[in-house]
């Protein structure tokens, strides 16, 4: 495989979990960004927290705001399934 594409590849996922991170640790600690998360993920996304946006992918928008979750917990576990993030990377305390 082409050196190039693995660092872009590494540098593209290592955003796109900076990204959760960021999208998750909003969710924990702002109840009304907790609520507009899994009630209508796409509007939270596009919405950004604390004047902050949110950068990913298009194609990324649009997997984030098609989740259907019940709880944050759930809305993470969607997040990650299928992305090529080792789910153990990702850790937070969820609160209400």
């Amino acid at each position: 495989m082409n050196k190039g594409f693995q660092e872009s590849n590494c540098v593209s996922a290592a955003s796109r979990q900076n990204e959760y991170s960021r999208i998750l640790t909003a969710a924990v600690i702002n109840v009304h960004f907790r609520q507009l998360l899994l009630s209508n993920p796409g509007m939270a996304i596009a919405s950004g927290f604390g004047g902050e946006a949110f950068h990913l992918p298009k194609e990324e928008k649009s997997r984030v705001a098609s989740i259907h979750a019940s709880s944050l917990e759930d809305f993470a576990s969607q997040l990650t399934q299928g992305s090529d993030l080792v789910r153990g990377n990702l850790a937070f305390v969820t609160g209400d």
